[in-house]
């Protein structure tokens, strides 16, 4: 176990380069698929592996050896390195859980706030008096429809078929539950260090999944393209005065928008061959992430059965 146990801790840090070049290789959707399970997958798997580095330095105290009725140590190394070591693990361990539980609970309310009528119109299109530009999906709680949120400014700044492209791509957010997805990124970047370089990736893909859903809405690409070029324009012109957006929200104007623009009017092709070297990299990182933490659990298995007599062979 003392050699399969890192391994999960360690393909995070392989994965993450593969993962930046995944978002302009593939198609979006196909990206925002791949990056969300091997983010996740990732995260689980070095978790697990915490998990198993705290069991051997625990059971060299005698309360959790006698709970674990062992008649030996599991392991051979000396306390002075396992007692350490499974300490670090599991304050690891805690600081994750409680990182994603308070993220957990923000989320959440951050929701339930935006549930609430407050100054927003009722029905799926509210929009706000505001001369500031300014544009966002905003999600709503499970079983209760989120709304896309527009200002007058945003409204003026566009013309009729850009605001059709616009509300396109915030109505594409909502039905794709994109947030879910930010959401995801966000837990595993908490339960693995190397994962936060996930977050921009996944927030790119996510633009550009809004992006070709906007495009085939209004029937033109370049018209799509102009859109989000605009109201990215007019919307980082107002932002020292704008009011900060609530973090649950996604706005068309986020993220790299002159490659998302590029993409659009077909500058950026996706480059297939790239595109699967990547996924490749993805899933093989994630495969032996996985089959390391199960072989390091079947051992350390084996190990307390050999601890607790059961098994003399191992």
């Amino acid at each position: 176990m003392i050699y399969a146990v890192w391994v999960p801790l360690l393909m995070p840090f392989v994965a993450v380069p593969a993962a930046r070049r995944l978002a302009d290789a593939l198609s979006p959707v196909r990206a925002v698929r791949l990056l969300a399970s091997t983010g996740i997958g990732l995260a689980l798997c070095s978790l697990l592996a915490l998990a198993l580095l705290v069991v051997p330095g625990a059971t060299r105290f005698p309360a959790v050896s006698a709970f674990g009725e062992l008649v030996r140590p599991l392991s051979d190394a000396a306390p002075a390195v396992a007692v350490p070591l499974a300490a670090a693990a599991l304050a690891l361990l805690a600081g994750c859980t409680a990182a994603v539980t308070r993220i957990a609970r923000r989320h959440w309310a951050e929701l339930h706030r935006s549930a609430q009528p407050s100054e927003y119109i009722g029905g799926e299109l509210a929009v706000l008096r505001d001369s500031r530009p300014d544009a966002y999906a905003l999600p709503g709680r499970p079983g209760t429809p989120g709304r896309i949120v527009v200002t007058t400014g945003m409204l003026r700044a566009l013309d009729p078929a850009e605001r059709d492209a616009l509300l396109a791509h915030e109505r594409a957010h909502l039905a794709g539950h994109h947030h879910l997805f930010i959401a995801a990124a966000e837990v595993a970047a908490l339960c693995h260090p190397a994962l936060r370089s996930l977050r921009a990736p996944m927030g790119y893909a996510l633009e550009r999944c809004a992006d070709e859903a906007a495009a085939a809405a209004v029937g033109d690409r370049r018209v799509a393209a102009r859109a989000i070029g605009r109201a990215a324009l007019a919307a980082r012109a107002a932002e020292g005065a704008a009011q900060p957006r609530p973090r649950v929200a996604l706005a068309a104007a986020a993220g790299p928008v002159p490659r998302r623009v590029a993409a659009l009017l077909g500058r950026s092709a996706p480059r297939p061959r790239v595109g699967r070297a990547a996924a490749a990299v993805l899933l093989a990182c994630l495969v032996v992430s996985g089959a390391a933490a199960l072989d390091a659990t079947s051992d350390l298995h084996n190990s307390i059965e050999a601890a607790q007599g059961e098994n003399p062979q191992h």
